[in-house]
């Protein structure tokens, strides 16, 4: 591959996303502030470790951003996503139970908050995370 052929190729990276379920309400984090996706919300998680599967990553990641365990109970939904800037998610989405509720968000997370999926604003979330909210927030309300 030329240097002019690796220049427009897109970084894929392999994230989990935790779907975390507070009665009718879902979990929600804020990046830091910074950068293309600064302050936006999302799902907790992160990147995907090469050799990690998506459930020790959200294990993993859900205990370096709020410092409580997680349990993953099943993947939901898988989807990628490119973004304007270059990047490119393969993302995998999975029902999780935290130890606790009671969690303290780490510098790796701006904000937490709970809130019903049809009243956030789909403005303020990360790109890649808008339909799978959106879909989330049609569905009755689960029994968590």
């Amino acid at each position: 591959m030329s240097a002019a052929e690796g220049a427009g190729a897109a970084r894929v990276v392999q994230v989990a996303a935790a779907v975390v379920w507070r009665g009718a309400e879902l979990l929600m984090t804020q990046r830091p502030p910074g950068g293309a996706l600064g302050l936006q919300w999302e799902f907790p998680g992160g990147k995907i470790e090469p050799g990690e599967s998506p459930e020790a990553a959200l294990v993993r990641e859900v205990r370096e951003e709020l410092g409580v365990g997680a349990t993953v109970h099943e993947v939901m939904r898988r989807h990628t996503h490119r973004y304007a800037h270059g990047l490119e998610v393969e993302l995998t989405f999975a029902r999780c139970t935290l130890d606790s509720h009671d969690f303290t968000p780490s510098a790796a997370v701006h904000a937490a908050r709970w809130a019903r999926p049809a009243d956030v604003d789909l403005r303020e979330v990360l790109e890649a995370d808008r339909d799978f909210l959106r879909e989330l927030g049609t569905l009755a309300s689960p029994s968590r």
